[in-house]
């Protein structure tokens, strides 16, 4: 890293993803009332500027073990939502309460009986905090792009981000990388020290380095 990127990227920033290199099913759990929370056409809940819309229900999820294994802390795929554990909700509005956007859940086991509570979680944070010059990506323009370009990390990218922009949030989106989530070295080792996750079991939370991702 050069003295520029040095003075502008002060803190070790990552990619936050949900686990997928466990392999096997994933989680077991779907939602009983997505077609009633929908509404209209969509095909998933989560609007696209993101948050969450008005529900007329609170939405029902029922865990069964013939589609996957339990939940862990953070899952994927529950449309447009990470779903997200009782003790990983607390970190997040312990941490950077201003990130994110939570609806609880009424969790059930497949007899019936009521599970652990979980939440669907969004984050609603959105910072321009890409340091264009001194990162290494693809910046693709174009009118097929929302926002009128688009980040792509792929092929060994690396991400410098402006320290000054990001300012005190620790969990952000940015406007030109759809709907990746990144996070700061503070959040993870936030979510370390309630004994969520390690280097041999993630719980769910997967951690890339943005300067090699």
């Amino acid at each position: 890293m050069t003295q520029t990127q040095s003075e502008t990227q002060q803190n070790q920033f990552y990619l936050l993803l949900p686990d997928s290199t466990r392999g096997g099913k994933g989680h077991g759990v779907a939602f009983e009332n997505l077609k009633e929370l929908r509404g209209g056409p969509r095909l998933v809940l989560r609007p696209k500027d993101g948050g969450f819309p008005a529900l007329s229900a609170k939405p029902k999820l029922v865990y069964e073990p013939g589609r996957g294994v339990t939940p862990q802390d953070l899952e994927g795929g529950m449309s447009g939502y990470w779903l997200v554990s009782e003790r990983l909700k607390s970190v997040m509005i312990g941490t950077d309460p201003d990130a994110f956007e939570f609806v609880e859940c009424d969790f059930y086991l497949a007899d019936g009986t009521e599970g652990p509570r979980y939440y669907l979680c969004d984050v609603v944070r959105t910072v321009d905090a890409v340091d264009e010059s001194a990162s290494k990506l693809n910046v693709l323009v174009g009118d097929e792009y929302s926002a009128g370009k688009h980040y792509r990390l792929t092929g060994g990218a690396s991400l410098v981000f402006k320290n000054d922009v990001v300012g005190d949030a620790l969990v952000f989106r940015t406007p030109f990388s759809g709907d990746l989530v990144f996070c700061s070295r503070r959040f993870r080792d936030a979510v370390r020290a309630a004994g969520i996750g390690s280097p041999k079991d993630s719980r769910g939370l997967w951690f890339t380095a943005v300067d090699d991702l």
